[in-house]
């Protein structure tokens, strides 16, 4: 790619700029543990909010979904409930407020508070330390093929060189840098430098967001679009079969992509989407940088502020990105597109869209946009697992009255410790990635049985949690491996029947352990759900307590919610496409939902302070 002094300049700055800020802030990171890896729960929520969409932001993925509208038009709005993306919404319903209760520093730490201390209790801590140890080592592996990817097709020097006999490519070299200067202020500030960098990363990937989107509209006529799309793929309604066929325009060959996906019969996709969507959501969040965010938050209110200020700044810039770049790769990308086959490589639709239609100075602005993207996931999670090593392993099984200075100076040093794994992942992925794959793959698969119980059934134990995750875990490793052709999401029910499985053996292995500490995570986090004996201890003991009666509100809000999301994600899309018609409906479904959610949740929120 060609760039010119003023964009070498700018991306060159940008890279100071976040050394700089990352540093200037360092000083408060290092009172004590809370200060390091939740900011001492003294930020505010809406700069918790854009750290958070800020490390959600992640190119990768955004190209994902770039090739998803590319193929599947209006209807991949609803792919991505795969995961299911609308878990957000689930969590500053509720479940951000019930978390934040709890005062705890890590996901771990939390299990300790819901089962107490006991062996069943010590096996759930253990098997989530190593859930997310493991997740963070696997994902920034990923960061760091993408990032020397990323960098190699937009930056204009080589980097490759030999050393000791080793050829070191130009993407690893470009990786290699990256990863260490943002793991540099991340290590040196912790949670508030991740945070502050974070913050002005998104502003930074917002006006990248809306350049492009300008560009694209300026350069893309409604008619041209016409031309290049097949009938039906600019509907977001859709029948049992999708029913998209591409064989009469200048990309026949997407038609093998749908098939290789395994999306055909849609209408089935959807119904399995909305079926794990429901278990999924309800389970929580994993212990990630999102859960972190959650407990550095300075109340239960403000924690669910945190999660909607996170849908409400990301969704309608990155899907006019998203909108964007698929337009441009339909009108003037497409016939190159056509001769790869079934193999259709967009990711080069980004380098080629900037490369050919921004200006100089602007083009340098994107490009330490998309870099921030990377940045600040890469961030995120680098703070996140260390608090795992550190809380929940160093300080409450090893030495747990050392001073703080020997706990962040062990934090800083396992920061750098799981990067270094993660890079060397990086370096092998070719040979290491089925593991990889084995590794998060399956630790997730087994997460949702265990994971829902915790929240609604009274008598759910820890060893019922233990149990239900090593069964999830044996039973997603056997699709893995021996079913591997089959979509992950048509096996979901079978997983989690076999989790829940485990988690009905391992609850009934033994009676109630640690009722006292079940009673106090009840009083202090009131839940509804399946708690009745427990409930009816509590009210003996404190008559003034008031159980959870709110169950048909929070459902009814999680409707609207998910509405209100979806209208982010298709307005973008509309306007893009020039269905103006579609775009006004859904930016009337968009102020309805949000007056709804007015009413019955923001201005509720004040309730759940005063609990």
């Amino acid at each position: 790619m060609s760039l010119s002094v003023l964009d070498i300049t700018i991306i060159l700055a940008y890279i100071t700029g976040m050394l700089l800020l990352g540093f200037y802030i360092s000083q408060k990171a290092s009172k004590d543990l809370q200060s390091y890896f939740l900011g001492g729960n003294q930020m505010k929520w809406y700069y918790l909010g854009l750290s958070n969409a800020s490390g959600m932001f992640d190119t990768s993925g955004t190209m994902w979904t770039v090739s998803i509208l590319f193929i599947y038009g209006l209807k991949s709005a609803w792919i991505p409930w795969l995961w299911p993306v609308w878990n957000q919404v689930f969590i500053f319903v509720y479940l951000a407020i019930w978390m934040r209760r709890s005062g705890v520093m890590t996901g771990a730490q939390w299990i300790t508070f819901r089962f107490g201390d006991g062996k069943g209790a010590k096996l759930s801590h253990i098997i989530i330390v190593t859930f997310a140890v493991i997740s963070v080592i696997g994902f920034i592996a990923y960061f760091f093929e993408g990032i020397g990817k990323y960098c190699t097709s937009i930056l204009p020097w080589d980097l490759g060189t030999n050393i000791l006999g080793y050829h070191l490519s130009s993407e690893r070299a470009y990786a290699l840098i990256i990863c260490f200067l943002t793991t540099l202020y991340t290590v040196k500030g912790g949670m508030y430098s991740v945070v502050a960098t974070e913050v002005l990363q998104f502003f930074i990937m917002t006006i990248a967001c809306f350049s492009i989107g300008y560009i694209a509209y300026t350069s893309v006529s409604a008619e041209q679009i016409r031309q290049v799309i097949p009938a039906g793929w600019s509907d977001l309604s859709f029948g049992w079969n999708l029913e998209l066929d591409w064989s009469k325009t200048p990309v026949p060959n997407v038609n093998d992509k749908i098939a290789s996906d395994g999306f055909g019969m849609f209408g089935m996709l959807f119904m399995m989407m909305l079926f794990k969507g429901i278990f999924a959501s309800i389970a929580g969040p994993v212990p990630s940088y999102d859960m972190q965010r959650i407990l550095a938050a300075r109340t239960p209110s403000e924690a669910a502020k945190m999660s909607f200020s996170t849908i409400l700044v990301m969704y309608i810039p990155r899907y006019l990105m998203v909108a964007s770049f698929a337009v441009l790769g339909l009108v003037y990308l497409g016939p190159e597109m056509g001769k790869m086959g079934a193999n259709i490589d967009f990711e080069k639709v980004l380098p080629l869209t900037v490369n050919s239609f921004v200006p100089s100075g602007l083009k340098g602005l994107i490009l330490a946009g998309f870099l921030s993207a990377f940045m600040g996931t890469f961030a995120a999670f680098v703070n996140a697992a260390p608090a795992y090593i550190v809380n929940d392993i160093y300080k409450k099984y090893i030495n747990p009255h050392a001073p703080n200075k020997t706990y962040i100076r062990l934090s800083v040093l396992s920061s750098i410790l799981l990067v270094l794994v993660g890079i060397v992942f990086g370096f092998n992925a070719s040979s290491l990635t089925k593991l990889t794959l084995w590794l998060t793959s399956a630790l997730y698969g087994g997460y949702v049985a265990a994971n829902l119980l915790k929240w609604v059934w009274w008598r759910f134990t820890g060893n019922g949690y233990f149990w239900g995750m090593l069964f999830g875990l044996i039973a997603s490793t056997t699709k893995l491996f021996f079913f591997p052709e089959i979509v992950d999401i048509y096996v979901f029910p079978v997983i989690l029947l076999v989790s829940l499985a485990g988690c009905i053996i391992g609850t009934y292995i033994e009676p109630l352990p640690n009722r006292e500490a079940v009673k106090e995570f009840y009083r202090k986090t009131r839940p509804w759900g399946f708690w009745g004996p427990i409930k009816k201890e509590v009210m003996l003991e404190d008559p003034a307590f008031k159980p959870n009666k709110d169950f048909n509100r929070d459902a009814s809000n999680i409707i609207a919610g998910i509405i209100w999301q979806m209208a982010q994600v298709v307005i973008p899309m509309y306007f893009m496409i020039r269905e103006n018609t579609q775009m006004v409906i859904w930016s009337g479904v968009l102020i309805i939902t949000s007056v709804w959610l007015k009413k019955f949740w923001w201005n509720k929120l004040k309730d759940a302070d005063a609990e």
